[in-house]
């Protein structure tokens, strides 16, 4: 096996029961949802009972997330398996920057709490939805949202697939327009028009939450979503910019590859990030890790 590289996944992956068998079968887990639930003592029953709907809210599904994903990155440590390299898709990289070694679990946690409910607010004060747009090119579906004034392509997945935000009423018509061009639109489970200019006051307001925190060197190469490369100059800036700003995810899959990942582990709910990274190369080993038997699946 060459570099493992671990990946945390974003928003729109997360469902009811997410965790639970987890922290069942591994006490690395369970020490993971107990910190959690510390320092938010509803976190771990929010994601083994919550409902869909409670955990669509960007305030609750971010550190939900957060707790489900390191708790996988966890049992995997207990199994013996470390990451090389990392990244996260959007509030995944805040559990990437903790597992780097860079914030402690608390400081994480702080962040992305905060990180979920200035955005939260920043979804409520809009009319904005996101889609996925597959079987386009990033160019034409850069033409297609130029002729709208509040339609934004924001997540730069794969080839064929890029992740707009935008005004509901416009996104409408957008999607008839992604249907004539030969295109599939596809709505996303998420709360609000994130990675966009809607989201520019919520940034400004996490910068100033970043502004106290200590963020130290990663110990593994992190990958920032704002540039799609490795951790360079100011952590805080590429933290906070981040959140009104698209997300370059197959450039980082690339440089990762660059760099010798030939294993990329997803971290957390679902399979959505597994499914990209087949995309940009299908050479590369993917498992995902929701449960205890998905950890004996990766080869060693």
């Amino acid at each position: 096996m060459g570099k493992i590289g671990f990946v945390f996944a974003g928003q729109g992956a997360q469902y009811p029961g997410m965790g639970r068998e987890l922290c069942d079968a591994s006490p690395a887990a369970a020490r993971v949802f107990a910190e959690a639930d510390a320092l938010r003592a509803e976190t771990s029953d929010m994601c083994f009972s919550g409902d869909s709907e409670t955990l669509m809210r960007t305030e609750n599904t971010q550190p939900c997330m957060f707790a489900v994903e390191l708790a996988a990155a966890a049992a995997l440590n207990e199994a013996g398996i470390y990451a090389d390299m990392t990244a996260g898709f959007s509030l995944g990289e805040i559990a990437a920057l903790t597992y780097s070694g860079a914030v402690s679990f608390n400081t994480g946690f702080h962040l992305v709490s905060e990180r979920g409910r200035l955005m939260g607010e920043a979804a409520d004060g809009c009319h904005a939805v996101m889609a996925a747009v597959l079987k386009l090119s990033n160019d034409a579906v850069s033409e297609l949202a130029g002729a709208y004034e509040n339609v934004y392509p924001v997540n730069y997945n794969c080839p064929g697939q890029v992740s707009v935000a935008g005004d509901a009423d416009e996104m409408e018509r957008f999607a008839l327009d992604v249907k004539a061009a030969g295109g599939r639109y596809m709505p996303l489970k998420v709360g609000g028009g994130f990675h966009s200019p809607y989201m520019k006051g919520a940034a400004e307001k996490f910068a100033g939450v970043l502004e106290n925190i200590d963020i130290g060197e990663p110990k593994i190469p992190l990958y920032s979503n704002y540039t799609g490369k490795p951790y360079e100059g100011d952590a805080r800036e590429l933290l906070s910019r981040q959140i009104c700003s698209p997300v370059y995810w197959e450039r980082i899959i690339r440089g990762m590859i660059a760099s010798g990942a030939d294993t990329f582990v997803e971290l957390g709910p679902g399979r959505t990030l597994s499914g990209i990274i087949k995309r940009i190369d299908g050479n590369v080993k993917i498992y995902n890790v929701e449960t205890k038997d998905d950890i004996t699946r990766i080869e060693r």
